[in-house]
């Protein structure tokens, strides 16, 4: 009688922590999934609340673990981040993440760079996606961004050499450029893009830039499905503007990513409309928000959540449960196109931080 009793208990032990390999499994069980949250500065407290409110209105499975990473300092005096924020993120594997902010030309170094580097966030995934209902000067455009996210010009390896005459170091691997490489074209595949292209500077860093072309190159051979193209920084950035639509998934080495991304972002409305994702080879992957941390709105309800909120979407598909992920993407882009009531100053509206998420949470549980 007792095994009886305890054998629903044991079969639903089985099912919450099986491996999360089978699609079927992790989209349809019920069993709460513990997700590490980094608030953030600034602003970054506020939307982070935003995004678990939206997330208790969608019944979403998810448990939150708030962590703070405010750096501290090993035994050999290096910046890294607090121990108990380390293990949290090994422990559940995902995180999101909030803006940071990052001292300009003094103070401890990056905490963005600081996170990809411990976790080997290898890859940064920035999807550039129109707004319906939201007017920009470009219609219907839908790019993705692959930045190799570990090395280039971010390597943060740099020094004085003498007084006056600093110099930095652009780092470049075989084994960085193959993996981010092999990332966008698996991402194009599984995604049904049909076009990657290379973006770099191998006509005048010929070393650094012309590794990355030749591993890209070489990894293009092995999707013959998938169009592959190349195309330099500088042309790049003109030909995003003058047409975006000449552009699917594109990848390129760090400091390109960041740039380019930002500039894309532009195209649809701003930072504050665009999701970003950063995966890990070994198993961890932090979402965030890269928009500042806005200190001069900073506690006046003024924050427009959404790039946290959609960012928190693309956490969910994942982790394969892409229907909480469709009805809060559903649920926000909406709300956004609904009218200048219901959207934040940014996208110059009127509606607060806590307005804007009240009517996100309202129609998301109607879906």
């Amino acid at each position: 009688l007792l095994l009886l009793l305890l054998l629903p208990l044991s079969l639903l032990f089985l099912v919450c922590s099986f491996p999360f390999e089978t699609m079927a499994v992790r989209t349809t069980s019920r069993c709460m999934r513990m997700v590490t949250m980094i608030p953030g500065d600034g602003i970054g407290p506020e939307i982070s609340s935003a995004v678990k409110k939206i997330f208790t209105a969608a019944n979403a499975p998810i448990e939150w673990e708030d962590v703070d990473v405010t750096p501290t300092f090993d035994e050999f005096g290096r910046s890294t981040i607090p121990e108990v924020a380390k293990q949290s993120i090994l422990k559940n594997e995902i995180a999101l993440k909030g803006p940071l902010g990052t001292p300009i030309g003094k103070g401890h170094p990056s905490l963005n760079l600081t996170l990809r580097k411990t976790f080997d966030l290898f890859a940064n995934v920035r999807p550039c996606r129109s707004v319906q209902g939201y007017k920009t000067p470009y219609d219907d455009v839908n790019t993705v961004i692959i930045r190799e996210n570990t090395e280039g010009e971010y390597c943060g390896v740099e020094h004085e050499v003498v007084p006056g005459v600093v110099q930095s170091i652009k780092l470049i691997t075989q084994e960085a450029s193959t993996r981010v490489a092999e990332f966008a074209f698996e991402f194009a595949q599984r995604n049904n893009r049909e076009r990657v292209t290379v973006v770099h500077k191998a006509n005048v860093m010929k070393m650094t830039d012309g590794l990355f072309l030749d591993c890209c190159r070489e990894v293009a051979q092995k999707y013959p499905n998938i169009q592959f193209d190349e195309q330099l920084l500088d042309k790049a950035c003109l030909m995003i503007t003058e047409d975006p639509h000449q552009f699917d998934v594109m990848v390129m080495p760090n400091l390109y990513g960041d740039i380019l991304s930002d500039l894309s972002a532009g195209l649809i409305g701003g930072l504050g409309l665009t999701p970003s994702g950063n995966i890990g080879k070994k198993g961890v992957s932090i979402f965030e928000s890269v928009h500042g941390t806005a200190p001069d709105i900073a506690g006046k309800d003024l924050a427009n959540p959404t790039a946290l909120v959609l960012s928190s979407a693309m956490m969910l598909r994942h982790m394969d449960l892409n229907e909480y992920a469709d009805k809060i993407e559903q649920a926000i882009l909406e709300t956004i196109a609904q009218g200048p009531d219901t959207r934040t100053g940014d996208l110059h509206g009127t509606a607060t931080c806590s307005h804007f998420t009240s009517m996100v949470c309202e129609r998301v549980a109607k879906l």
